[in-house]
């Protein structure tokens, strides 16, 4: 195994039921599958999947993945590429011949690795998310939303009702399953779930389990949202949202996604505009530092597009993150995988540390190599900056 190192933009919120459940949008075929010889380009689609057992032991009677697609599908689906979007990301992964960019343009579209000219890409909004899947705000059947009732979700459970949508798509299985941060944790999952239906698979900035210290963030998260006083115990659809808490939620997240570097150079001691940090007659009165205006503007942006419910399903999902449970060691639950697999890491990353992709290249079978990112702002360089490996990316996925 050998290292080798290379020197948000969201799509518009798609409200949870926006398609009722069971409803097959115009363009699609009755069974939900993609027309023959159809373009699907940058739409938004959803397809119902019946009704789905959960790991932890609860159950959805009802569940609607929404997705889009890039390409045109082959006859045989084997030209199918999955892209996993990350824990607040939306499967509006580019804009291919749309106008709205996507989050992830280096990496897919016309010319890209991912090239929507050659492959059928599409992108799956996970399983208890806001941008059209089946979640917490979604309508339960009752006729109210699920609220405090949804149920606990896993990285595994996402993966099984992704795997019914790849049926009603006609795809059995993958050219190839890639993502970031949650994302790859999600493709990491696909490659040791369903080891016959992944041919490439690849796991960017992030491991083979989510370690204590990402867990204890991750609580810190949760429980800011938990104790908003609009919270009201997740059931707060109709009245005053928890917004206080989501964005402080997204602020400890933040702050995580950023190398202390990244933001010493970006902000360093220096106040914000015309305040004052050392200026108050009393505590709670004092101006911000420019660092301080940063961790507001990204908590308040997430407020505006995110579900606070969501928020917690998503982030307790990748709590649940560990390819080994049940399974064995991590070799040994590796060695079910039969995916080429591509695994890459950025080097400042203060999340993800690069030690936990060399730890999965390690126990994978064969030798695996880790495509370091060279960038110095942190877990977010995985978004920013896949583009430094875009020819090893070409060659893994026309190998």
């Amino acid at each position: 195994m050998t290292i080798s190192v290379s020197t948000d933009v969201p799509a518009a919120v798609v409200p949870a039921g926006t398609a009722p459940n069971g409803t097959v949008p115009a363009g699609t075929a009755p069974n939900g599958t993609v027309p023959d010889g159809a373009n699907q380009d940058s739409t938004v689609q959803y397809v119902n999947i019946g009704s789905l057992e959960l790991e932890a032991g609860g159950f959805l009677p009802d569940v609607t993945l929404a997705y889009e697609t890039w390409g045109t599908l082959n006859e045989d689906g084997s030209n199918a590429i999955l892209v996993q979007h990350a824990l607040t990301g939306d499967t509006h992964v580019t804009r291919g011949g749309g106008t709205e960019e996507g989050w992830w343009e280096q990496l897919a579209g016309p010319g890209a690795p991912a090239d929507t000219d050659r492959f059928f890409v599409i992108s799956i909004n996970i399983l208890g998310g806001c941008y059209g899947s089946t979640g917490p705000s979604s309508t339960a059947p009752d006729g109210k939303p699920w609220g405090s009732r949804f149920p606990l979700v896993t990285l595994r459970d996402s993966t099984v009702a992704e795997a019914r949508l790849a049926d009603r798509l006609g795809i059995s299985s993958w050219h190839s399953v890639v993502g970031g941060s949650m994302g790859g944790a999600r493709a990491l999952e696909w490659a040791v779930t369903f080891p016959e239906r992944v041919r490439r698979c690849g796991v960017i900035s992030v491991g083979a389990r989510s370690t204590a210290e990402q867990i204890a963030f991750a609580q810190a998260q949760t429980l800011a949202i938990r104790q908003d006083l609009h919270f009201n115990g997740g059931d707060y659809y109709g009245g005053p949202e928890p917004a206080d808490g989501l964005a402080l939620a997204r602020r400890i997240a933040h702050i995580t996604y950023r190398s202390a570097y990244e933001l010493d150079f970006r902000f360093g001691r220096n106040a914000q505009a015309a305040e004052e940090p050392l200026q108050a007659e009393a505590l709670g009165g004092r101006g911000r530092y420019q660092v301080e205006s940063y961790l507001d503007h990204q908590g308040n942006k997430l407020v505006r597009r995110f579900d606070a419910n969501s928020y917690i399903a998503l982030t307790e999902a990748l709590m649940s993150h560990d390819v080994t449970r049940g399974r064995g060691t991590l070799k040994e639950a590796l060695a079910r995988t039969t995916a080429d697999f591509f695994v890459a890491a950025v080097e400042s990353d203060r999340l993800y540390f690069p030690a936990q992709s060399l730890e999965l290249a390690e126990s994978l079978p064969g030798n695996v190599d880790v495509h370091m990112i060279d960038s110095p702002i942190g877990h977010d360089g995985f978004l920013t900056e896949i583009g430094q490996l875009n020819a090893q990316l070409r060659a893994h996925l026309l190998s």
